[in-house]
């Protein structure tokens, strides 16, 4: 454990959330008294709001609060990182999560156990009504679970503790040509990871997801795994040098599309047959996945948190 105390920043990204900051701070507050308590580290939480009209400023009233003009998730995270300047560690928690008890206090250990660059949290799923069917045999919203300390090459945002001496050291930042179109925590943690930066797992820590009603339906997950797919190839597309092995690569991944296309479409069929939910949630889904590796790999960029009617467009991708 560090012999002198740690700042620790706690970020908070929001959007037109107010209501979800009101439950979410004072948990962080806690959770903040209660790690500081002994001296070893020194916490603050941060709200980074990205609604020009600042929604959230009086609902982060007792807290830092920032607004960041720039549209997109990634320049609000790059904006927490700025304001971090005097912190050695930055844990993020996204504004529609809940801390489960502890949830800082087993970064921080995992953090002072491993030396890492990164650790990567649980995230737990919370619906706000019974799902359908086909949405809970489908299991779109279960997220991974490993032994803390295992070694993890790609981390999610939504609870991750950074280790910014490192992250400086190494140069890493958030791409700002993803802000609209998710995957910027993706690409951030694969370009962490290649510059050398370890990051670990920590099974304790978790967050609980509140999944909306809006969320719960088909063609939200649809559209959210034609983003991913498209994301994915977007991501490594901006990780790999040269013209030419970038052209490679997205013959690659439109083959890799249509299989997914193909093979979802035959698992969908397949569930139609046996009358199951499982087969048919899941086969659909590879197909919208498959669908969008094959937009990304023609140039189309899927937008998902576009602010205006707009949500495709086309751009010429390659390594920043």
């Amino acid at each position: 454990m560090p012999a002198t105390t740690v700042r620790v920043t706690v970020a908070v990204p929001t959007y037109r959330r107010p209501g979800h900051l009101r439950e979410l701070l004072p948990r962080l507050l806690d959770q903040a008294r209660e790690v500081g308590a002994d001296g070893r580290y020194a916490v603050d939480v941060l709200v980074v709001d990205n609604d020009p009209d600042g929604s959230g400023a009086a609902a982060a009233a007792g807290v830092r609060y920032v607004a960041e003009p720039t549209p997109g998730i990634a320049a609000v995270r790059n904006r927490a990182l700025t304001e971090a300047a005097d912190a050695r560690l930055l844990a993020f928690i996204d504004d529609d999560e809940r801390p489960a008890d502890g949830w800082l206090a087993h970064l921080l250990r995992t953090w002072a156990d491993s030396g890492a660059a990164a650790v990567s949290g649980r995230v737990l799923a919370e619906y706000a009504a019974e799902p359908d069917p086909w949405i809970r045999a489908g299991g779109f919203f279960v997220r991974r679970s490993m032994p803390t300390g295992t070694a993890i090459d790609v981390a999610a945002c939504g609870n991750l503790l950074l280790d910014l001496d490192q992250v400086r050291a190494l140069g890493v930042g958030f791409e700002s040509a993803l802000g609209l179109g998710g995957a910027e925590d993706t690409l951030f943690s694969r370009r962490l990871a290649r510059a050398g930066g370890r990051m670990v797992w920590c099974d304790e820590s978790a967050a609980v997801d509140q999944v909306p009603a809006e969320r719960m339906t088909r063609a939200w997950v649809l559209t959210r795994a034609y983003s991913h797919g498209n994301a994915t190839v977007l991501t490594d597309l901006r990780l790999t040098p040269g013209t030419a092995a970038r052209l490679a690569l997205r013959g690659r991944w439109a083959a890799s599309g249509l299989l997914r296309v193909a093979a979802g479409a035959a698992r969908w069929g397949w569930g139609v047959l046996r009358r199951s939910y499982r087969h048919q949630a899941r086969g659909l889904r590879a197909v919208c996945r498959g669908a969008g590796m094959v937009g990304g790999a023609g140039g189309l960029v899927y937008e998902e948190y576009a602010r205006s009617g707009r949500r495709w467009r086309l751009a010429r991708v390659g390594a920043r």
